[in-house]
């Protein structure tokens, strides 16, 4: 209680900002499990390595984790409205403690397909609760700097496990993980549920400290009265599944999401973060697989944090398209590299090439196409059908990153390397030319704005709100306003 009682010292926006901070430590351990397999394979297939491991081993390593993300998105959508968002977070900490222990202890293969399968689980129901988390307690101003933060602390986690991974044990790189998620465990405990949650299941009291603790002022009546309008009209609207399909604004943001989510993995990310140590070394390039993959996730590292400092003053559309662009430039030309490596022309001056390549790919992909579509997820489903939408783009999102390894690994081995590189600098191309025609900017627009476009409308400034409301308050006028125009609106409210 002390320690609650102390967070309600800190101005709003640090408030929110510590409550992210606290609550995606979680990511920075999914970040290490997600690029595990990079520089734990040469630990694996080791003659001195404490499990028996074959290349096909590995890439079911690979794939295990994409099958537990699947198998975690049912629970993520009971969870989310049952649990709050909260207590969700916690519980998918909890389960990636659990998959960090086994596979610190693991001594068997089996024992650590289970270990990967919980760890993905758990990632997953992370990975579509933070950013309802993040959406339900920031203000506009900030919403997209601190939507980024979750993949700023991903690419911290996989930057420390390429650091380490190599290096140490498997038990002692778990242990890392288990600090980290302790640390986690702790924190977040001591922040608040998100207002909205707390007004659906009727605490109202409960919502109001949650809002004076999220807020500059103490004063939040207003607000509160303005979140639950908006409850209650939820519960006469009650989104079900069928209406992301049906209704044609709705069904907009789904083909949204589903284009840049499975554009993310078909640009190759995945396959990189779990093959970097291998591509590297069948490029032969200049660098050590190990120097070039922690150098690598170090650039990607800056480029996700500064393109979050500016996603809300440069907007969402400029970083996707030009990041599509020039992602899909550097992986084409890591295909020219391989296919004239193929064709067995000394390249041996042109050694710098990969190392090249795969650092234009790092910077280039981070600061749009892999920080932009987890943003935009947040922001263009109403929330009637919120947790519906997250959860959809997060199965679409581990449905592609499995194809996308599984096609990785059958052209490279019936073609050679180029083929895969030159499939995915062509996704990006083709990403690019639908981030320009397609994709709504979303920056400094409310949520009401953003269905507006998405309905064909004009996008239309909020004037009935007074000048001398906070702008916490015109985040949720915006939302009610939402609320109220779906009702106006019927079974085609959107």
């Amino acid at each position: 209680m002390l320690v609650l009682n102390a967070l309600y010292t800190f101005p709003g926006r640090l408030s929110q900002v510590l409550a992210v901070v606290s609550g995606l430590l979680t990511a920075l351990s999914d970040g290490m499990q997600y690029g595990w397999t990079s520089p734990m394979t040469s630990v694996l297939l080791a003659p001195t390595s404490p499990i028996d491991a074959s290349e096909k081993d590995i890439v079911f390593l690979e794939l295990i984790y994409m099958v537990g993300g699947i198998c975690g998105i049912p629970l993520t959508i009971y969870m989310l409205d049952k649990v709050g968002r909260k207590n969700t977070m916690l519980i998918s900490a909890a389960e990636s403690l659990i998959a960090w222990i086994m596979i610190g202890t693991s001594t068997s293969l089996a024992l650590l397909y289970v270990a990967r399968f919980i760890a993905g689980f758990a990632a997953d129901v992370n990975f579509v609760t933070a950013p309802v988390y993040i959406a339900e307690i920031s203000d506009k101003h900030i919403r997209g700097r601190l939507g980024s933060i979750i993949y700023i602390m991903m690419m911290m986690g996989i930057l420390l496990i390429y650091c380490i991974g190599p290096y140490v044990s498997i038990a002692a790189s778990s242990l890392v993980g288990v600090g980290i998620l302790t640390v986690q465990l702790f924190t977040f405990s001591f922040m608040p549920e998100t207002p909205y949650y707390y007004l659906i299941k009727h605490q109202k009291e409960e919502a109001r400290k949650s809002l004076q603790m999220f807020r500059t002022t103490n004063n939040v009546d207003e607000e509160l009265d303005e979140i639950e309008e908006i409850v209650q009209k939820e519960n006469l609207e009650r989104g079900k599944i069928s209406d992301l399909f049906t209704v044609k604004s709705n069904l907009k943001a789904v083909l949204i999401m589903t284009v840049l989510n499975t554009a993310q993995h078909f640009s190759g990310i995945t396959v990189m973060f779990m093959n970097l140590h291998m591509i590297l070394e069948d490029a032969a390039s200049i660098l050590s697989a190990n120097a070039a993959a922690i150098t690598f996730s170090s650039v990607m590292l800056v480029s996700c944090t500064v393109a979050g400092c500016i996603i809300d003053k440069l907007g969402r559309k400029i970083l996707l398209y030009t990041s599509s662009f020039l992602t899909g430039i550097s992986l084409l030309i890591l295909a020219v590299y391989f296919t004239v490596k193929i064709q067995g022309v000394n390249i041996s001056t042109f050694n710098w090439v990969p190392i090249f390549a795969v650092m234009l790919y790092a910077l280039t992909y981070k600061y749009g196409l892999g920080l932009v579509p987890i943003v935009l997820t947040a922001e263009i489903f109403p929330t009637n059908v919120k947790a519906y939408g997250v959860t959809y783009a997060d199965l679409i999102y581990v449905v592609a990153g499995m194809i996308s390894v599984v096609i990785f690994h059958v052209l490279q081995s019936n073609f050679g390397m180029d083929v895969p590189f030159y499939l995915f600098g062509c996704c990006c191309m083709l990403t690019c030319l639908y981030s320009i025609l397609v994709i709504p900017e979303t920056k400094g627009k409310t949520l009401y704005e953003i269905q507006n476009i998405l309905k064909g409308k004009n996008a239309i400034k909020l004037d009935v709100v007074s000048n001398n409301h906070s702008n916490e308050k015109s985040q949720s006028f915006a939302l009610s306003s939402s609320i109220d125009n779906a009702l106006n609106y019927g079974t085609n409210k959107y």
